[in-house]
């Protein structure tokens, strides 16, 4: 009876290991589970902040809440078209200094054609050489890294801005 016992334990505390052995794009799949945590906060908190509040900025030397929003739709965008070797989607160009419903729905459609991208990205690719920001040319792996990133250096931001104006982040919002 005591080495059943042991057997089931064993077999049971092999079976973490066993499994995340088996994750066919290991490097992939854990970058995505961040894109997906990161782009859900992103998206929560750039909807949960007032329009009349996308101008703000703590400092004079820190970006509006418009531009930090517009940043990473932009970073978004040219970051999944090099993951996916694609040219990154053309529409209408956006500024800080549009309105919340239109850096909104860009923002949106960013982490929609960056979910594309990493949907059939693959860690035997992540080796081959890209063109990069200012005509570099790192391997894929840098944009992958590049982009989880960007998106949580600017969730920290956004998190922060929210709680200078009195709001909890999405991120420390009680669980519903």
């Amino acid at each position: 009876m005591k080495i059943l016992i042991h057997l089931t334990l064993i077999g049971l505390s092999l079976s973490p290991v066993l499994h995340a052995q088996s994750v066919a794009n290991p490097v992939v799949s854990s970058a995505r589970e961040i894109y997906d945590r990161q782009s859900k906060f992103i998206t929560a908190a750039a909807e949960q902040m007032p329009a009349d509040k996308y101008g703000y900025h703590p400092t004079p030397g820190q970006w509006t809440y418009g531009k930090i929003v517009a940043h990473v739709l932009q970073a978004n965008n040219a970051v999944c078209a090099m993951l996916a070797d694609t040219p990154a989607p053309t529409g209408p160009k956006v500024s800080e200094t549009d309105s919340k419903e239109v850096l909104v729905t860009a923002l949106k459609s960013s982490f929609t054609f960056c979910d594309k991208a990493l949907t059939n990205l693959q860690d035997a690719k992540l080796g081959d050489t890209i063109t990069y920001f200012r005509n570099t040319h790192p391997p894929r792996a840098r944009a992958l890294f590049e982009l989880t990133d960007d998106l949580e250096d600017h969730y920290s931001q956004m998190a922060s801005y929210l709680r200078l104006n009195d709001m909890v982040p999405p991120s420390a919002a009680p669980k519903k």
